[in-house]
């Protein structure tokens, strides 16, 4: 094999390798960012601070239209906040998109069967992924403080996201519910390139959701 050949393979090997590294870096690094900052400001539903709000994220829903069983594991969470007096109000937000697929509806739904006030619950339609709903809780709803609810694969991605659009966020981990060990390893997996895709929003992009008029939850 001539020396030349012998040269450029090798050049391509070390680049291919660098760029590897690089690629593992920019995937890791985020995801253990959040992790760090989530973990003084999580907390269980009895050791929690109160505050005013608590925002729960949508998830998927079943065939029927109704809550799937990690949305309502959400639901379930934010529900024994409130009923410990830890929140006031319940800030649903999800996905609408389409007329069929209705998340917040979904997780009022569920909530008002455990005897939770209507009044006490608030719908962000327009919370189609968690970056839209930290956006949409301070520029539409003018939440300045807050717990927020999600399993934990999901919880530090969106802690950090809250806490950097102004909201003063803890968090509680929604564990009422065991999953397969499958679900649990592709939640986690996707969780690297949704954290890599939330610092690339805040610090590149900046994207906006969808807006619209102001609607303070306490006025």
């Amino acid at each position: 094999m001539p020396i030349m050949f012998k040269k450029i393979i090798f050049f391509l090997w070390r680049l291919t390798l660098l760029f590897f590294v690089f690629a593992l870096l920019g995937l890791f690094l985020p995801k253990l960012i959040v992790l760090l900052y989530a973990s003084p400001r999580t907390f269980t539903v009895d050791e929690v601070s109160a505050k005013r709000v608590a925002i729960v994220f949508g998830a998927g829903l079943l065939r029927d239209g109704s809550a799937g069983p990690v949305l309502r594991d959400r639901v379930e969470t934010a529900v024994r906040l409130y009923q410990q007096g830890k929140v006031e109000k319940l800030l649903m937000s999800g996905d609408n998109r389409f007329v069929e697929y209705n998340e917040p509806e979904a997780m009022r739904q569920y909530a008002l069967g455990f005897g939770i006030p209507d009044e006490d619950i608030v719908l962000d339609y327009a919370g189609r992924r968690t970056y839209d709903s930290c956006y949409r809780a301070k520029a539409i709803f003018q939440v300045d403080s807050a717990i927020l609810v999600t399993q934990s694969f999901h919880l530090p991605r969106a802690l950090f996201l809250c806490n950097w659009f102004g909201i003063e966020s803890t968090g509680v981990e929604a564990n009422n519910s065991y999953f397969r060990k499958i679900s649990r390893l592709y939640w986690n997996t996707r969780e690297l390139f949704a954290n890599f895709q939330a610092a690339w929003d805040v610090m590149v992009i900046m994207p906006l959701p969808v807006l619209g008029e102001p609607e303070p939850i306490f006025k």
